[in-house]
């Protein structure tokens, strides 16, 4: 669970996340060793939305989390951008891959798909962010990561599976042995661009 802010530490929290916006940490974050593989394992064994999973390291690195009740409708209406925009997109690139190694012409086409695809994702952490950076709501939305908590892979698996398992059956599937080890990783990584808390 949680910490509840008070109004100097909100305000605080409220700049430090203005000053890095999540574009930026997503950026950073994923050039980190390994990073680019766990999001691409957990995007296609166990269909995380990576950009979520983005916007939940960014809140963390500030010593933040989203609050769970209020985090389902941003979630459905991020996910209905994905399936929407960038999904569509990352099909045609990849369907596009094996004719771009021969053709330079769908070489160039693939080029111009990708750029669209990670602008589509761009849009999106731009509206993951404004959703957390709402002045207004912040704290009805946020809260302190619990100092207490250890293992950060754990609680990225919570903060990521929460709406689709229980904890009981995600920890006993099979599912969670195809993804322990991406999870690791990006926990591992997440203490590399933590800002100060």
């Amino acid at each position: 669970m949680g910490k509840f802010m008070d109004s100097n530490r909100l305000q605080d929290l409220q700049q430090a996340l203005q000053h890095r916006s999540l574009w930026d940490f997503a950026l950073a974050f994923y050039a980190q060793p390994g990073v680019e593989q766990a999001c691409l394992t957990l995007q296609d064994a166990a269909d995380v939305d990576v950009c979520e999973l983005l916007f939940h390291g960014w809140l963390y690195c500030h010593g933040l989390q989203a609050k769970r009740e209020v985090l389902a409708d941003i979630s459905r209406e991020r996910a209905h951008w994905q399936r929407q925009f960038t999904e569509p997109l990352r099909h045609l690139r990849r369907e596009l891959k094996p004719q771009a190694a021969e053709d330079e012409a769908i070489d160039t086409l693939r080029k111009s798909i990708k750029t669209a695809e990670l602008q589509a994702e761009r849009v999106n952490l731009q509206r993951w962010q404004q959703w957390a950076q709402a002045s207004e709501y912040v704290s009805q939305r946020l809260e302190e990561v619990d100092d207490s908590m250890q293992d950060r892979s754990i609680w990225l698996q919570n903060r990521l599976f929460f709406a689709k398992f229980d904890s009981a059956s995600l920890s006993g599937s099979r599912v969670c042995d195809g993804i322990s080890p991406a999870l690791e990783c990006l926990a591992s990584q997440l203490d590399h661009c933590k800002s100060p808390r």
